[in-house]
């Protein structure tokens, strides 16, 4: 990924996301991995003193952001819009300050990067690692749940396989002819409504990439711009699109669910009714005795109500019968 801040820091970097996923399915037991990716990586261009201190701060972000998922009962399945709000506000938003304070401070500390340019380096690291979680992680869940094993209808296959090559097309051709990128949206809706995270998350992704390839080659609404104007388009874009695929998509899920509890109970009721009904035509159809019939007659007749009338709390109530059944 190209980097647009000192040609090192990605406005979206998915490393993030690829991180916090392993700590959600195999636990905090695999940080040590964390921490080695991230030194691997961050030593191919800074020195040591730099590269150290952040891993650590990329691993102490991505650690801080599982606990804190972990402390809400986040679930894996993304299946109810609390679980997608802690990921965008716990995880993505709030766990990746931590990389981003501790990295502009290593870079500019060790006279990697200037400290005027303190703001957009933080920003940009900020919103990168966030965009990496938003983008990546919800993807990399759902492939993690998909039964592989099952057969996958192959209608199904080709109706996604055909969603992602009309993005791919419609979202390049848009940026590079029209100079615009909000033709991604009615694919990720479309993507959302039909396929739930499934569809929503690669769309997402592929959208992103379109737009990060016209941003670094300067076509369609990157043409012309600053490197700052350059990063708040590109980084609101990801953005939208990350959070209209995820929220739209857990949103369906939730209202499928309340509408198959719906159905369900309804059946249950029916269940419920028909029993009693079968139940009522057997005492019907038996055979009763005498004393039988004086309990039912007597079952069913009008109790009178003892007591002082009703009152009512402005005053009293109308001459009302004493009976009632």
């Amino acid at each position: 990924m190209v980097g647009l801040v000192d040609g090192q820091i990605s406005p979206f970097w998915p490393p993030t996301g690829i991180a916090l996923v392993g700590l959600l399915l195999f636990g905090p037991r695999v940080w040590p991995g964390v921490l080695l990716g991230a030194l691997i990586q961050e030593g191919t261009h800074d020195p040591a003193a730099a590269a150290l201190p952040t891993a650590a701060g990329t691993t102490l972000a991505c650690l801080t952001a599982y606990w804190a998922l972990r402390k809400v009962g986040f679930r894996t399945e993304l299946d109810r819009l609390r679980d997608a709000l802690a990921l965008v506000f716990l995880a993505a938003f709030g766990g990746m300050l931590i990389s981003s304070t501790i990295g502009t401070v290593v870079r500019i500390a060790v006279g990697l990067s200037e400290p005027s340019y303190f703001l957009p380096t933080w920003l940009t690291w900020w919103t990168g690692d966030a965009m990496g979680i938003l983008i990546v992680a919800p993807l990399l869940l759902t492939l993690a749940r998909i039964p592989w094993r099952q057969r996958i209808r192959t209608g199904t296959l080709l109706e996604i396989l055909v969603l992602l090559a009309a993005t791919f097309v419609v979202v390049l051709t848009g940026a590079r002819m029209f100079g615009i990128l909000f033709l991604a949206f009615p694919l990720l809706v479309w993507a959302a409504w039909r396929f739930q995270l499934p569809g929503a998350a690669p769309v997402a992704l592929l959208a992103s990439a379109d737009a990060i390839y016209a941003a670094v080659h300067a076509i369609g609404p990157f043409a012309g711009r600053s490197l700052f104007d350059t990063m708040v388009i590109l980084q609101m874009f990801d953005g939208a699109v990350a959070l209209t695929g995820l929220l739209l998509s857990v949103a369906i899920i939730e209202r499928d669910r309340a509408r198959q509890e719906i159905e369900r109970t309804c059946e249950r009721l029916g269940e419920v009714l028909d029993h009693f009904d079968r139940s009522a035509d057997s005492l019907r159809a038996a055979p009763q005795t005498s004393e039988q019939r004086a309990v039912l007659r007597e079952s069913h007749r009008p109790k009178k109500v003892e007591g002082p009338p009703y009152s009512s709390p402005g005053g009293p109530s109308p001459p009302v019968n004493g009976w009632l059944r």
